[in-house]
């Protein structure tokens, strides 16, 4: 037995289209869930930052930083495991910004730790210096006031220059003697070396 179907009495056919698209719309939702694939880079780039920014010292730089960095890397593994690819993906990579921010932040504080600890360095350094030659001058101070005290020297005036330029006459100055052991020396009582 042949049994034909007839279509309803009293339904329109434009009910038809509408239901066949639905159907279709709900495949492809079904089927676009199906196909995202897991966000396995995005979440390893993401551990990847938050052990960097751990090992750059953000725990105690930049705290905050890295508490935003690490909530949200949580909640892309609970969006992994409830297999919401597309929102797992977008937190791994909000996860990732926010731990390269506190790795930044954690190594500007560190450089200026340092910096900060080499210009207190510095300024020990020159405190210690300053104290050192100010007990230095005391020291020569106190020395110099057990030492007699000296008169100042004057120096002899410079002949004028006009008697330096003119000639020794001859006859007066030193003279040169022979050297004769054997005769004896003139004695002169005439200071200056006139004969």
């Amino acid at each position: 037995m042949v049994h034909i179907f007839s279509p309803l009495k009293g339904r329109s056919k434009s009910g038809r289209p509408a239901v066949s698209t639905l159907a279709l719309a709900l495949a492809l939702a079904l089927s676009g869930c199906a196909t995202t694939p897991p966000p396995d880079g995005a979440m390893n780039q993401a551990q990847v930052q938050l052990q960097a920014a751990r090992d750059a010292g953000a725990a105690d730089y930049a705290p905050v930083d890295l508490g935003f960095a690490q909530n949200k890397f949580q909640q892309a593994q609970n969006a992994m495991a409830s297999r919401k690819y597309d929102d797992a993906a977008t937190l791994a990579d909000e996860a990732r910004a926010d731990a390269e921010l506190a790795r930044a932040k954690a190594r500007l504080a560190a450089a200026r730790a340092q910096i900060q600890a080499k210009t207190n360095g510095n300024r020990q350094l020159r405190d210690q210096i300053e104290q050192s030659l100010s007990d230095q001058q005391q020291h020569d101070q106190s020395q110099n006031t057990n030492l007699p005290v000296q008169q100042p020297t004057q120096d002899m005036p410079a002949p004028a220059s006009s008697s330096l330029s003119e000639p020794i006459p001859q006859g007066q100055g030193f003279q040169t003697l022979p050297q004769n052991n054997d005769q004896p020396v003139p004695q002169s009582n005439d200071q200056g070396g006139h004969p």
